[in-house]
């Protein structure tokens, strides 16, 4: 097996196991600290450390007028709103719940190409969409949502992230941007960070909380710096120029069985019976979605590869 490939297995480890665990560390942190500011504190110092590392491998930190644009919108749809928003909604909802939500980004996927490049579905992709909104419909349509305080509100924001994420994903599949993934995504998550701090003070987040927070929430930070931003988001963003988009979209169907698995270890989050259906529902047509035959001829431009 030559470095290439073993470098792609790697970076799928990666966002299958490890983003499947920041459900649980940002469910976690968001208890204690504000959800924008601790999205800034964490990508802040994820894109100076992953900068450096770029500087250390002797990476060219110049970019161009239009890829410094296209870093910024990266950063804005992926971790402002992409995650800042849905650490958010984490106050309201389960982490093994968000999971599961989360885990509709191949549908949103399918739906942009389709309405971007005017691809085609599929004959798998149709049974995959179907089963999809009909996992979704048993996943929200519970009585315990409705009569749960804030629950719609967390379940409808952190639906429009995974719509942010999933452009995301398609745009960056497209977007000129820097040709080392370091680079971008160090970049990618400093401007975030930056745009973070600003909306914290726009929506008046107390950030005294800082100072105070316990032990646990502090491993979870260093965890998430680490490995959720800097390994994670690096293997992300490396993948999404090597390989199509859906297929880095198959992690949302592995991170809600490690989300689930560790909220009920740690937090003691359950699942209803409907849950249960609906997230094997939900889970299969995810599975119909990302298993349906590729079209060579949309296959990412070479000069876009790192």
């Amino acid at each position: 097996m030559n470095k290439s490939k073993l470098l792609i297995i790697a970076s799928f480890f990666s966002i299958y196991v490890i983003w499947g665990s920041t459900y649980l560390l940002n469910k976690i942190a968001v208890a204690e600290i504000p959800p924008l500011f601790l999205a800034a504190i964490r990508f802040g110092f994820a894109g100076i450390l992953i900068l450096i590392i770029a500087l250390l491998l002797k990476q060219s930190l110049k970019v161009t007028k239009r890829q410094l644009l296209n870093v910024t919108i990266a950063g804005f749809l992926f971790l402002v709103y992409g995650n800042g928003v849905f650490v958010w909604a984490l106050k309201y909802v389960d982490s093994g719940f968000a999971a599961l939500l989360a885990s509709t980004q191949p549908l949103f996927v399918l739906f942009l190409l389709r309405l971007i490049d005017g691809k085609k579905m599929q004959r798998k992709s149709i049974i995959g969409v179907g089963l999809g909104i009909l996992g979704m419909y048993l996943l929200v349509s519970q009585k315990e949502i409705a009569t749960s305080e804030g629950m719609v509100i967390g379940i409808f924001m952190i639906l429009s992230c995974v719509l942010s994420w999933s452009y995301g994903s398609v745009f960056v599949s497209k977007a000129d941007l820097p040709k080392n993934f370091f680079v971008s995504t160090g970049y990618q998550m400093t401007i975030a960070s930056i745009l973070q701090l600003c909306f914290s003070q726009i929506f008046n987040e107390d950030i005294s909380t800082v100072a105070t927070m316990s032990y646990k929430v502090q491993v979870s930070m260093v965890i998430l710096i680490i490995f959720g931003s800097i390994v994670a988001f690096t293997a992300f963003n490396y993948l999404l120029k090597v390989v199509s988009p859906e297929k880095v979209a198959t992690s949302a169907y592995v991170n809600p069985v490690i989300a689930l698995l560790l909220g009920w270890y740690f937090l003691d989050e359950k699942l209803t019976n409907q849950s249960i259906i609906a997230s094997v529902v939900l889970l299969t047509g995810v599975y119909f979605i990302t298993s349906r035959k590729r079209v060579t001829k949309n296959k990412i431009r070479p000069s876009q590869k790192t």
